[in-house]
């Protein structure tokens, strides 16, 4: 071999995978490569046909047209996976020569090959990738609304779903900036905040309200996702979204209830004192002052009457206009329930720079109204409390200006009254009245009343509320709104809650040893619901009436009173139902309850404000409130029940709209526990109900 031929020979040796075999196959030489890539020493090669490193990925037909190529003089290219020594499988791009004799036959063949396996490999991934995104474009585009951008907003894809939900077709989208869909319901920053976080290479998510071609609204909760070049910078942004117009127009409702008056598009309690804590802050650093008005309607429960309510709710839609145009804009006035407006003036330099604002409010609200073809005439009685004078927080400029509200009222109404240490005197009078009611509590003068609830549908007797009365020993039998205000976040009130649960379980004991067994629901305040001790109190009582199951004991949590710790209040509850004990909240739709409660709070049970049921027959808002409050409840795989349902004609329109619970004077009024298996055993499902079964069925 010359010095030429063995240089060759070398150089191809250092580079590439080399055999020789002779006209049958069998191998005549292998250089190192070819004995390191397949694990064989040479000579368990030598005279080896190729057979011995042939692996099962290649079909017959294969081999049979590599040896119908080479075996005809040709050279052979290709790729092929073999087979070494430990069974490990490897890849090779092969290009067989065929050296011919004198006679231009092969009498042996060369076969030089390069190693491929990690080529083969990451070809595999790249196949395998594709077929992934293909799946998953496939699988986004039948459940997601899809859209890719260029860097400069531009659409270049769209699916059918992101032209069914904006009404376009999809040559009105490409080439559009996604400006096209942009609604006026998200401010510049919003979408400044969003392209800031996608150009910088990160996933932006969120939810946006677009418009449609026809200008309707929709809401998307969207992640857009930008792919990156080599240098990490965006090339596009690939857009996934799925529609929560319908899960946005239930929080809106609930934000709505929650927020706001219903009636007179106010703010609602809640609401206010949000607004007064921050207004105090701005107090504190600006050096200013903040008036309080506790605000109350004189005469309008004899508006209500001689004139119906309908009459009462549109002066109180009235008077709360006038109230608006009275104050100053950053002024807030607040509906708090039926006659009540609170009122908070900002930006005082001093206590007097409030009462021109006030005599304003008082003339503004005497002026004659005509509603319905009638003349009608109210006016105001006004307690106001100053920060930072007369208290520190919300909550005590609220009270002491109910306070000075009813000295006002009490001075012949129509005029305002400043909140003065009088009041405090007029609380210690208050203080007497609790210690009445200590007095009350050891003579045992205070009773509990029952009122039924049904099924409507089925007419079963689900169970019965329980309601204290006073039974005094000069004043006869009291109701509950003439003592339990006094009352309200004192330690009496405790007592006195604790006194209705075990007189419940009690009565739920004497009942089951006569054969009925019987739910008893009881209210209780947010005040005592808030105790850190209440679920341990709760737990010594049930265990005083062993006899007695406590799912047969509900409570009813009054919305009236703010819950002003979430987090401990749905640990309270989700302690006491481990007894067994369950909750219901009550009064809903009257403006105290948030999407956060019914998310968090672990109450099976809402109960519709007997307020709107009163007037659904006749006022289509009241209609539509209860609608929503069923369909919610249901929403959120809650039970509902409403009351005071007072007519046959009500139940028969709660039936028609899905609430099947129900209780109010049409059903029962409330009795003493002694009539309440006689009621049971004589109530029956009105024929009118029955024929709404029957409807429904049908």
């Amino acid at each position: 071999m010359s010095d030429k031929s063995a240089f060759l020979k070398r150089a191809v040796d250092e580079h590439v995978i080399v055999s020789i075999a002779n006209a049958a196959g069998d191998i005549t030489y292998v250089n190192d490569k070819f004995c390191a890539i397949s694990g064989y020493d040479r000579e368990e090669l030598l005279s080896k046909n190729h057979k011995i490193v042939k692996s099962d990925e290649h079909s017959d037909a294969f081999f049979v047209d590599l040896w119908k190529t080479i075996s005809s003089g040709r050279t052979w290219h290709g790729e092929i996976k073999n087979t070494n020594k430990t069974g490990d499988n490897y890849w090779v791009k092969t290009t067989i020569v065929s050296n011919l004799n004198s006679m231009g036959k092969p009498h042996e063949y060369i076969g030089i090959r390069t190693e491929i396996t990690e080529d083969k490999r990451r070809e595999a991934e790249i196949l395998n990738a594709e077929a992934e995104l293909k799946f998953q474009k496939h699988a986004l585009d039948e459940h997601a609304i899809v859209s890719i951008a260029n860097v400069a907003g531009d659409i270049t894809y769209v699916n059918d779903k992101f032209c069914d939900i904006s009404g376009y077709e999809r040559e009105e989208l490409l080439g559009k900036n996604h400006n096209i869909v942009k609604s006026d319901q998200h401010p510049d920053a919003f979408f400044t905040d969003l392209w800031k976080t996608i150009s910088s290479g990160l996933t932006w998510r969120g939810d946006i309200k677009n418009i449609s071609k026809t200008g309707s609204y929709y809401w998307v909760k969207t992640t857009i996702v930008p792919t990156l070049n080599s240098k990490g910078k965006p090339l596009r942004y690939v857009g996934i979204r799925t529609e929560i117009t319908e899960q946005k127009r239930t929080e809106e409702m609930l934000e709505r209830i929650a927020y706001h008056d219903l009636l007179t598009d106010l703010p609602n309690r809640v609401s206010l004192t949000d607004r007064l804590n921050k207004a105090i802050v701005k107090c504190q650093r600006s050096n200013q002052s903040l008036a309080v008005a506790f605000m109350d309607l004189d005469g309008f429960k004899a508006i209500n009457d001689n004139h119906g309510h309908h009459v009462g709710d549109e002066l109180l839609v009235e008077v709360s206009k006038r109230m608006k145009m009275a104050l100053r804009e950053d002024d807030t006035v607040a509906r708090i329930g039926g006659d009540e407006f609170i009122a908070v003036m900002v930006d005082l330099d001093n206590i007097e720079d409030s009462e021109p604002i006030l005599k304003r409010l008082l003339k503004t609200v005497a002026e004659p109204l005509t509603l319905s073809d009638r003349v009608i005439k109210v006016s105001l009685s006004i307690g106001v409390t100053h920060y930072p004078v007369d208290g520190e927080d919300a909550g005590q400029l609220i009270r002491q200006a109910d306070q000075a509200m009813y000295v006002a009222k009490q001075a012949g109404k129509n005029r305002y009254h400043l909140f003065d240490t009088a009041q405090d005197n007029a609380n210690k009078v208050q203080q007497q009245s609790i210690g009445d009611f200590h007095v009350a509590l050891g003579r045992h003068e205070f009773v509990l009343h029952y009122q039924p609830k049904v099924n409507m549908r089925t007419g079963e007797v689900i169970g019965v509320e329980a309601l204290i009365r006073w039974q005094h020993p000069e004043r006869g039998l009291v109701p509950p709104l003439e003592f339990l205000p006094a009352i309200e976040g004192h330690d009496i009130s405790l007592e006195l809650g604790e006194w209705v649960i075990d007189t419940a379980l009690s009565q739920i004991s004497q009942w089951q040893n006569m054969g009925v067994n019987l739910p008893i629901s009881v209210n209780i305040s947010a005040y005592q619901l808030q105790q850190a001790n209440f679920a341990a109190r709760l737990s010594i009582l049930l265990a005083a009436h062993p006899e007695v199951t406590p799912q047969n004991l509900e409570l009813e949590i009054l919305e009236t009173t703010a819950l002003s710790d979430i987090n401990r209040v749905s640990a309270t509850m989700a302690a006491c139902n481990k007894f067994g004990v369950c909750f219901a909240l009550d009064d809903f739709g009257t403006g105290y309850s948030s999407l956060t409660y019914l998310r968090r709070l672990p109450a099976y049970l809402i109960k519709i404000d007997q307020s709107f049921v009163r007037d659904m027959l006749e006022d289509t808002d009241d209609l539509a409130i209860i609608e929503g409050v069923v369909s919610l409840a249901k929403a959120f795989k809650r039970d509902v029940i409403a009351e005071g349902v007072e007519t046959i004609a009500h139940g028969a329109a709660l039936l028609q709209l899905g609430c099947e619970l129900a209780q109010g004077y049409g059903i029962a009024r409330p009795m003493p526990a002694d009539d309440i298996p006689e009621w049971i055993s004589n109530w029956k499902v009105d024929d009118s109900w029955r024929l709404q079964n029957t409807i429904k069925a049908s």
